[in-house]
C-alpha cells in the first residue's frame, strides 16, 4: 500500500533546507541512525535486488564503472549518463561494497531491502467516494452560478485561494505542463482528458520509461492517488464535475510506483524526473516520499546513495526549466526539531526504529534543494491538523483539507478536497498530499503568466505572492488545553505556512 504522502497514511503527506550540491561529496557525512542491518537470512538467501551506482558524469568513466557492475555480479538495468546515475539488479549480496571501492564511483547502494518481486495488485485503502445523491445536492448548489462547474459548490479549496476568479481571467497556458509523479493518472476521465498530454507521460517503474500507450494509467481502481492529484491541478472547466486550479494548462501522468506492492523506489523518481526534464515539463508534482527509507540518513552508505542519485536527477530537472513541488508530510512533526522518531522504515521488509535528525537524515524528494516544500492548510486558514511544518523547511502552504476541525460550508459540509477519482467517478481526499496540487498548479498559472520564468523565478513569485496568516495565537485543535504543535517565525515567514498560502488570483494579474 503505497503511503503516498500519506505514509503514516493514506492520502493525509517533510523539508530541511540542505546545503546539496550536485556531488554528496559536498554533504555532512555525520548523521543520527546508525546503517540499517539487513537479516542474516538476506545475505545467505542472495535476493535479487536493485542498485543505484552514482559516478563521475564523464563517458569513460561511466563505460569502465558498467564493466565493473558486470564483473561484480550486476546487470545493468539502464544509465543515465547526464546524471551519472546507474540502475543495477545484482544478486550478489556484497555487490554494494564492492562496486563503492570500484575507482570512479562517488556512491552506491540498494534502494530496497527485500527483494525484487513480481506484480500483484495492492489495496492502497478506501476513498469517501461521491455518491448520487450527494452529486445532485452539490449540482443544485453549483447552479445558482452561472460560471461554476457542477460540483463546484463544495470546492471550498478553490475559493480559498482565489481559483475560481483567475480561471476568469487566465485559465492557464496549453504551452504549460505540471507531470503527475505518482499512481497513474486516468487520463480517460472526462475531466482530465480535454487536458492530458500524452506524449509526456510514462510508466517509470523500475527506472526505465515505458511509454507504451496508457502504461501511465493506475494498474487497479484502488490506485486513485495520482487521479485525484492531476484533477486538482487541471480538471477542465467543460461543465463536467470539478474544476482544477489551473483549468487550461496540460496535464501528464509518470507512474512511480511498484505494481507488487505500491511503493516509490528511487530508480523510478530517477526516471521520472530525467524523462519530464527530457519531455518539456515545467513543473512536476510530487506527493510522496521515496522508499523504503522515510529519512535517509548520510552515514548509511545506502540511504546516502538513494540522496545521491535522486538529488542529480532533481538538479538535472531543474536545469532543464523545471519546477519541482512536494508535500511536506502527515505526521504533525516538527522538521526543524531537533529529533523525530523514524518507526517505519525500511517499509519494504521489517521496520526497525530509529531517531533521526531531520537536519542531517532527509526525506526524498521533499528536503532536496530547489524543490518547493508545501504544508497543507484547511478552509480557515490554519495548518492541518495533520501536517508537519517546520521553520525553514516549509517554503508555502496550500489547501488540503481538515475533516477535524475546519468544516466548511459547502453543500456536503465536508473539510477535504473533491477531486477526480477513475472510473469517471469523484471522492474526497485530504492530506499535504492535496495541498502540493494546488500550488503545482498556482505555479502553472505563474509560469503562464510569466512563460520565460526560470524555476528559481517561479519559487520566488510563489513565495512573494502567497498571504501568510501569520502564527495563531493559539494552536490547540482539539481543545484539551495542550499545544497540538508550536509556531515558529512571523508575519512574512514562519514554520506553519513558510511564507504563505499560494494565491492563485495574483499569479495571474
Amino acid at each position: 500500500m503505497p503511503h503516498l504522502r500519506s505514509r503514516r497514511r493514506l492520502a493525509l503527506a517533510v523539508p530541511v533546507v540542505l546545503s546539496l550540491t550536485a556531488s554528496l561529496g559536498f554533504l555532512p557525512a555525520a548523521a543520527s541512525a546508525a546503517p540499517y542491518a539487513a537479516p542474516a537470512a538476506q545475505a545467505a538467501d542472495a535476493p535479487n535486488l536493485s542498485y543505484v551506482v552514482n559516478t563521475k558524469v564523464d563517458r569513460k568513466t561511466i563505460a569502465s564503472v558498467k564493466k565493473a557492475v558486470v564483473a561484480k555480479g550486476g546487470t545493468v538495468v539502464i544509465t543515465y549518463e547526464k546524471i551519472g546515475v546507474i540502475v543495477v539488479h545484482s544478486a550478489n549480496p556484497d555487490f554494494g561494497a564492492q562496486i563503492r571501492a570500484v575507482r570512479g564511483v562517488q556512491s552506491a547502494g540498494a534502494t530496497r531491502t527485500s527483494a525484487l518481486t513480481p506484480a500483484s495488485t495492492t489495496d492502497e485503502g478506501a476513498a469517501q467516494i461521491l455518491t448520487k445523491a450527494q452529486a445532485e445536492k452539490i449540482e443544485s448548489a453549483s447552479a445558482a452560478d452561472a460560471e461554476s462547474e457542477p460540483l463546484e459548490a463544495d470546492q471550498w479549496d478553490l475559493r480559498a485561494i482565489g481559483a475560481d476568479k483567475a480561471a476568469q481571467i487566465n485559465p492557464g497556458s496549453k504551452k504549460v505542463t505540471v507531470a503527475v509523479i505518482d499512481t497513474g493518472v486516468d487520463d480517460t476521465h472526462p475531466d482530465i482528458a480535454p487536458n492530458f498530454s500524452a506524449s509526456q507521460s510514462a510508466n517509470c517503474d523500475g527506472g526505465v520509461p515505458n511509454t507504451t500507450e496508457g502504461a501511465w494509467r493506475p494498474y487497479t481502481v484502488d490506485d486513485y492517488h495520482g487521479t485525484h492529484v492531476a484533477g486538482e491541478i487541471a480538471a477542465a472547466r467543460n461543465g463536467i464535475g470539478v474544476a482544477g486550479v489551473a483549468p487550461g494548462v496540460k496535464v501528464s501522468a509518470i507512474n512511480v510506483t511498484d505494481p507488487s506492492n505500491g511503493l516509490f523506489y528511487p530508480e523510478s523518481v530517477v526516471c521520472a524526473f530525467v524523462f519530464a526534464a527530457d519531455h518539456g515539463v515545467e513543473v512536476t508534482n510530487n506527493s510522496y516520499y521515496v522508499d523504503p527509507w522515510l529519512y535517509n540518513c548520510l552515514d548509511d552508505p545506502d540511504q546516502r546513495a538513494i540522496v545521491d542519485a535522486v538529488n542529480r536527477a532533481s538538479l538535472y530537472a531543474q536545469k532543464k526549466g523545471t519546477l519541482n513541488l512536494a508535500s511536506a508530510g502527515n505526521s504533525n512533526d516538527d522538521l526543524d526539531s531537533d529529533a523525530l522518531v523514524d518507526d517505519s522504515s525500511p517499509d519494504d521488509s521489517t521496520p526497525v526504529p530509529r531517531t533521526i535528525d531531520p537536519h542531517e537524515c532527509f526525506d526524498v524528494p521533499t528536503q532536496l534543494p530547489g524543490v518547493v516544500t508545501v504544508s497543507a492548510t484547511g478552509v480557515q486558514n490554519l495548518k492541518s491538523y495533520y501536517s508537519s511544518y517546520g521553520y525553514g523547511v516549509v517554503d508555502i502552504a496550500a489547501p488540503g483539507g481538515d475533516r477535524l476541525y475546519q468544516i466548511p460550508d459547502t453543500p456536503s459540509k465536508n473539510g477535504r478536497i473533491l477531486s477526480t477519482m477513475p472510473n469517471n467517478s469523484y471522492g474526497f481526499l485530504q492530506g499535504t498530499s492535496m495541498a502540493s496540487p494546488h500550488a503545482a498548479g498556482v505555479a502553472a498559472l505563474l509560469k503562464s503568466t510569466h512563460p520565460k520564468a526560470s524555476p528559481a523565478q517561479l519559487q520566488a513569485l510563489l513565495k512573494a505572492q502567497a498571504d501568510n496568516p501569520g502564527c495563531p495565537a493559539s494552536y490547540d485543535q482539539d481543545g484539551d488545553g495542550t499545544q497540538d504543535a508550536t509556531c515558529v517565525g512571523g508575519k512574512r515567514v514562519n514554520g506553519f505556512y513558510g511564507y504563505g498560502i499560494v494565491n492563485a488570483l495574483r499569479a495571474v494579474k
